[in-house]
């Protein structure tokens, strides 16, 4: 199963109102000023401990190997990073109307994590779940944790309906 993390406002956030990492030591805190989420690393170890595969979802147009580099430095390896120019080319590509920004379900994204509600809205409409996450929560991390259970406990029981019981 595949959980993914959009990076602005809810991987990278304002020290001014989120409680974040440590900033990365000079000269590393010039080349990456943006600030991570505290307990972000955690996060991702344990989700992928517990056997999920941790993607990076952006429609920013970072480049995926500045996003590679910079988790980097605090010890954290995504499985799959889809940036705006990524899902521009493989998604979007020559379709005439305008898809969402974000299409989780087109790389069996099982959880996908976003601060903007329009996303989370669309994922009704496009068949992807969401845990939308904005504000400053001390208790954030448990709550993705407990959300991919979830859903992992709904595609097993899913599975088992369709393979008759045989999984």
């Amino acid at each position: 199963m595949r959980v993914s993390f959009d990076l602005d406002e809810v991987l990278f956030v304002d020290p001014a109102t989120h409680k974040t990492e440590l900033p990365l030591r000079f000269p590393l805190n010039r080349i990456y000023t943006e600030r991570l989420r505290l307990g972000t690393p955690e996060l991702v170890k344990a989700l992928q401990k517990l056997g999920y595969e941790v993607w990076v979802y952006t429609s920013s147009y970072r480049s995926e190997e500045y996003i590679r580099r910079l988790f980097r430095h605090y010890g954290v390896h995504f499985d799959g990073i889809i940036n705006a120019q990524r899902h521009l080319r493989e998604v979007q590509r020559d379709h005439k109307t305008i898809l969402p920004q974000k299409m989780p379900n087109h790389y069996r994204i099982s959880l996908h994590v976003d601060d903007e509600s329009v996303i989370c809205s669309l994922g009704r409409q496009y068949g992807f779940q969401t845990y939308q996450l904005d504000a400053q929560d001390d208790e954030w991390a448990e709550k993705i944790i407990r959300r991919a259970e979830e859903i992992k406990e709904l595609e097993r029981r899913i599975t088992q309906a369709q393979t008759g019981g045989r999984s």
